[in-house]
């Protein structure tokens, strides 16, 4: 009689898949939604237990052996074969279908979202989406929304978080205004410009300046004659006039750069970011057309 596995074995096997198509612990980690260490930990035990190395390890990387191919390749056919016997006995079909609502933030749709959206439409084209582009909190009962993007991680222990991608930050002028004003090369010199300020609706106060000074994280308030309040891509558009400084993420500022229109400035003071995850209730079943777009964007927003 065959050995049988119990489901710890089998979230192994599927933790050592993860980690060899993400080559990395950490990566696979954030896919899973569980620790480094329990994905390294589990990884260990499939080792111990076959008696062989899956993975060659350094400090930086992760890479599979001869013998964690071979297994690889057979443990990921065998993981996609208990997939499709699930879907058959819960009567899900292949063709993922449905309505799907999800509320996300102005940045992270037009420079983000959006413009992958294509190809998760190509990849399942009988679900519908309902893109909510806005910049205020959600009620997932009442508003009858799937799924939701935001900065940084809930405070609501009824919420999932995925974390989808660690933003870069750094501080932006149209070449117009450095013409006009002295090139500022230290935080301090922020007093001299105009900086543009985004507005917390919550709190009326505006989101300070990250920056990395001598290897120590710092915060810096900064003003300016404009203010912009709930929609954060307004501080772009004044900054690609002329208006001052602006910090905002380089996923945003990147088309910006390419044609010249803005500049980066204080480059020494950068590597700081911001998190933006996926969020869903806890105590909710995911859905076939869920689970498709959760894994579709954590893989297309995967550290490369």
């Amino acid at each position: 009689m065959s050995r049988a596995f119990d489901p710890v074995q089998l979230g192994s096997i599927e933790m050592f898949c993860k980690s060899a198509e993400l080559e990395g612990f950490t990566a696979a980690a954030e896919f899973l939604g569980v620790t480094p260490a329990a994905v390294s930990r589990s990884v260990g035990r499939l080792e111990t237990r076959l008696g062989l190395r899956l993975f060659t390890r350094t400090t930086r990387q992760i890479r599979l052996t001869e013998d964690g191919r071979a297994y690889h390749a057979s443990c990921a056919q065998a993981l996609a074969q208990i997939e499709e016997a699930e879907r058959a006995v819960t009567g899900q079909q292949a063709v993922v279908s449905g309505l799907l609502r999800i509320s996300v933030p102005t940045t992270y749709a037009h420079f983000r979202l959006l413009p992958v959206l294509p190809r998760f439409t190509a990849l399942h084209p009988k679900v519908k989406l309902d893109i909510d582009i806005s910049n205020r909190n959600i009620d997932f009962v009442e508003q009858g929304h799937d799924l939701a993007i935001r900065l940084g991680e809930p405070r609501d222990s009824r919420l999932v978080a995925r974390r989808l991608e660690d933003a870069t930050l750094g501080v932006f002028a149209a070449p117009s205004y450095l013409k006009q004003r002295r090139m500022p090369k230290t935080l301090a010199d922020l007093r001299q410009h105009d900086c543009i300020p985004f507005v917390l609706p919550s709190t009326g106060r505006g989101m300070p300046w990250l920056f990395r000074e001598a290897g120590v994280d710092v915060e810096v308030p900064v003003d300016g004659p404009v203010r912009v309040v709930d929609d954060p891509l307004g501080c772009i558009s004044q900054a690609r006039a002329g208006g001052g400084l602006v910090q905002t993420y380089h996923f945003i500022a990147a088309p910006f750069l390419a044609q010249g229109e803005l500049k980066e400035v204080l480059k020494l003071y950068a590597g700081r970011t911001r998190q933006f995850s996926l969020l869903y209730p806890q105590n909710r079943h995911l859905s076939a057309k869920v689970r498709a777009f959760v894994d579709f964007l954590l893989a297309a927003f995967a550290a490369p």
